[in-house]
């Protein structure tokens, strides 16, 4: 049987640094990461994606409010707004994995699925919103917004500048609704996109139905549990960094490479990792290999099939 290879993509691989934003960037973007899983697609393997939504869902969310505040078009709650975010992305995925897959000559079939996924509304994350979507602002921009939106805000530090931006509530998903579904085709050699942006928060009603959640899922930690649940050997979160450090950005920084579940759960205890940047990636690539899973890793797209990255085994 051809092995089970689920990757979650980063909000960077559509929207990058400082761009705007704009479809011809997001296109030129998605195309370029689309490259990179060439190799997997090559070698024939059975291929899940997941992907981010934090900078695009936040530029819908700004979008609402200047449409209900200039025009008077009633604002889409935050439910709907993560939905328009999987189903624009997801076709954008779609598009430019069929464009590479021509020039290479490979036959595959793709799909996108919009994806409901079950949270908890007790979660301890709605006390402590942690999710960091919409672009960097300026600490007077931040400020401004805050008081004019009542959003919260927190400092943001990366490789590509550091500034403030807005903070949701993230719950822990306990299932991907479509996750069955999801399985079925990628056994049969489809190219599944699902679960982007951590999948759209639900939860159950006392009478079993469904409700939306206004939160936003972390979608590493979405997407490996799809990964789990499916059965997928490999697990490859692509973010901006080639590997994951510890005492990053410090005189003494130092690249990981090859490292257990069980180290890494001792410099999470030390607090090597951001709450809302790194530490969301190293559990969802944990929990994987934990439950199951062969190996994950952590790295970007350029190193994706080269053994480079940070590798994460038992």
């Amino acid at each position: 049987m051809k092995r089970t290879v689920v990757v979650a993509l980063g909000g960077n691989a559509l929207l990058r640094g400082n761009q705007k934003g704009t479809v011809e960037e997001q296109l030129a973007n998605t195309l370029d990461t689309m490259e990179h899983l060439v190799p997997l697609l090559k070698e024939g393997c059975n291929l899940v994606i997941g992907h981010g939504n934090g900078p695009q869902v936040g530029n819908i969310l700004m979008q609402q409010a200047a449409g209900e505040e200039t025009f008077s078009i009633p604002s889409m709650p935050l439910d709907v707004c993560v939905a328009e975010s999987q189903g624009s992305i997801g076709y954008m995925i779609e598009s430019a994995l069929r464009q590479v897959m021509q020039k290479h000559g490979i036959s595959r079939e793709v799909c996108v699925l919009v994806s409901p996924v079950l949270v908890d509304k007790q979660d301890k994350a709605f006390e402590n919103p942690t999710k960091r979507v919409g672009k960097i602002y300026t600490k007077e921009e931040a400020d401004a917004l805050a008081k004019s939106q009542g959003w919260v805000f927190k400092e943001e530090v990366r490789t590509t500048g550091s500034g403030w931006r807005r903070v949701v509530p993230s719950p822990k998903p306990m299932e991907v609704l479509n996750a069955s579904l999801v399985k079925k085709l990628a056994s049969d050699g489809v190219i599944v996109i699902a679960a982007g942006g951590g999948g759209i928060p639900v939860a159950y009603r006392a009478d079993k139905t469904l409700e939306p959640i206004e939160a936003v899922i972390d979608k590493d930690s979405a997407t490996s549990l799809l990964a789990r649940t499916i059965g997928a050997e490999e697990f490859y979160i692509l973010t901006d960094v080639p590997n994951v450090y510890i005492n990053f950005r410090k005189p003494d920084e130092q690249k990981l490479e090859n490292v257990t579940t069980a180290q890494l759960a001792e410099y999470t205890a030390k607090g090597m990792f951001g709450e809302g940047n790194m530490a969301p990636k190293i559990q969802a690539a944990v929990d994987f290999v934990t439950h199951g899973g062969k190996v994950s890793v952590i790295t970007d797209a350029e190193a994706l099939g080269s053994n480079g990255g940070t590798r994460i085994s038992k």
